[in-house]
């Protein structure tokens, strides 16, 4: 016992929280193949949830990157769909390329990032209320480029689109008994490149570690020597342009505009960070744990799915108690840690 107590004492609490979200995920996983059938078994079961999710993993690490400053993003939905209309009309209505559209999507995230964060960080104007305002701003300004849905013709774009890659060797076969290779979407590969990037931002680089230095305490992180300010303003930085990332990736997997686009982004946003053991009070989070957030997420509703629970108050009870759980194990977390202090 007190080898275990030891090593509970040496875990982090990042670590702790990591762990837990790894372990509900693979149980609520494996439950689902127990109660459910063997869908759930199919190889292209898992990938189509990372299609459907591609774009909501990197705002989900976007928003994971203000929250362990301390801080929050509530604009990183309407931005998107600013994000997905704007390309829409660039290119169906004004002859535009794909290239020129990711260019104006990562501009949008971009300017997003640059005015919340300078208005955060240096004007010390609450989080909420700067980006309740962007997220207004947004949807202002998605009806004002187009206030209808429409589906993009764009030649290379449907291409892009259409464009599937086969996973090795994880293929299934069908009813027909014609075997059928498991795929991923471009958006997959893109979002998984921002968590690898992300998480090696937090573990290994400077900036990354005065996130958490910052999000746990403002006056510490200033006695270091580290800039608080300048730090808070590159963690929204960072999370406007990955909105604009996360916006053109959903983008590419609707093939579509319309103002009614990534509607309630933001709270699966900030429910996965929560899932994933970030911590709302700043200084404790990991990319890798939001990532399992994302999958936990969307594991459930498919489980509510599956269950024929298909009304929307189901999924939004699942969820609220999901969120509910993760924020007693948070704090429970951080009651042993106040507890060691002493």
């Amino acid at each position: 016992m007190s080898l275990f107590n030891k090593a509970r004492k040496n875990l982090s609490d990042t670590n702790l929280l990591l762990a837990i979200t790894i372990v509900v995920f693979f149980v609520m996983y494996a439950c689902a193949v127990l109660f459910l059938g063997s869908g759930f078994l199919k190889p292209q079961t898992f990938f189509n949830i990372l299609n459907e999710n591609a774009a909501l993993i990197i705002l989900s690490c976007g928003m994971s990157l203000v929250m362990i400053t301390g801080g929050i993003d509530i604009s990183v939905g309407m931005v998107t769909a600013l994000v997905c209309m704007s390309c829409a009309v660039h290119l169906d209505h004004n002859g535009g390329s794909v290239p020129t559209a990711i260019l104006l999507a990562l501009f949008i995230g971009l300017m997003f990032g640059l005015v919340q964060g300078s208005l955060i960080a240096f004007l010390e104007i609450q989080p909420f209320i700067v980006t309740l305002a962007g997220m207004f701003f947004a949807k202002g300004m998605t009806t004002i480029v187009n206030a209808t849905q429409f589906n993009v013709e764009h030649e290379a774009f449907k291409a892009l689109k259409a464009t599937r890659i086969t996973v090795p060797g994880m293929g299934s076969v069908n009813k027909l008994g014609n075997y059928v290779p498991a795929y991923v979407e471009i958006g997959v590969i893109v979002a998984l490149i921002v968590v690898v990037l992300l998480f090696i931002l937090l573990k290994w680089v400077k900036l990354g570690r005065n996130f958490y230095a910052v999000g746990g305490n403002n006056q510490s992180a200033n006695m270091l020597g580290i800039n608080v300010k300048r730090t808070k303003f590159l963690a929204h930085l960072l999370c406007g342009l990955l909105a604009g990332i996360g916006g053109f990736v959903y983008f590419l997997h609707v093939g579509s505009g319309s103002p009614s686009h990534a509607s309630g982004a933001e709270m699966n946003a900030i429910a996965s960070s929560i899932i994933g053991g970030t911590m709302l009070t700043g200084g404790v989070g990991n990319i890798i744990g939001t990532f399992f957030g994302v999958l936990s997420l969307s594991t459930i509703k498919n489980i509510v799915s599956s269950l024929g629970l298909d009304e929307a108050w189901w999924t939004n009870i699942t969820v609220a108690a999901m969120i509910c759980l993760f924020l007693v194990i948070q704090s429970v977390v951080l009651s042993r840690k106040n507890k060691d202090k002493l």
